[in-house]
């Protein structure tokens, strides 16, 4: 374990996490030592690629559980994982282009108020929609 953490450059301990969440997979050997397979090291890359890009760990998982367990995935398994994170990205995108957009207008602003906030809550707009961070949580708001 010792070794892929040091190969990844990932914490033991996130290298237990990920495998109790069905990431990566590990066997055992007869003095219970965790023994990996090759394809853990891209995994964990893959892992570390996506959560930098804000990808959450569970559509990860969901995508990891088309790939082949034991195998090293080929390049039509990752093809299929960055079609099935395509969707994901695009709604990051916008959601990031929409900050930025609306951003420079708030700088300044001192209004301190969430209830006339432009930039929040353009013309209380969100008031209908119900509790929490709606204008970041709905792409057409």
């Amino acid at each position: 374990m010792g070794q892929v953490a040091a190969r990844s450059g990932v914490n033991v301990s996130a290298l237990h996490f990920y495998e109790r969440q069905g990431l990566i997979f590990s066997s055992r050997t007869t003095g219970n030592q965790r023994r990996y397979n090759r394809s853990v090291l891209r995994r964990v890359a893959v892992i570390r690629a996506a959560q930098r890009a804000g990808i959450p760990l569970a559509l990860t998982a969901e995508v990891f559980a088309q790939l082949p367990r034991e195998d090293v995935p080929g390049k039509d398994d990752w093809s299929r994982l960055s079609e099935a994170w395509q969707h994901e990205l695009d709604a990051r995108i916008s959601a990031l282009q929409k900050l930025r957009g609306s951003l420079s207008g708030c700088i300044g602003c001192g209004c301190l108020s969430l209830a006339e906030c432009g930039f929040v809550n353009p013309d209380d707009q969100v008031a209908g929609a119900g509790p929490g961070a709606r204008a970041f949580d709905d792409p057409e708001m």
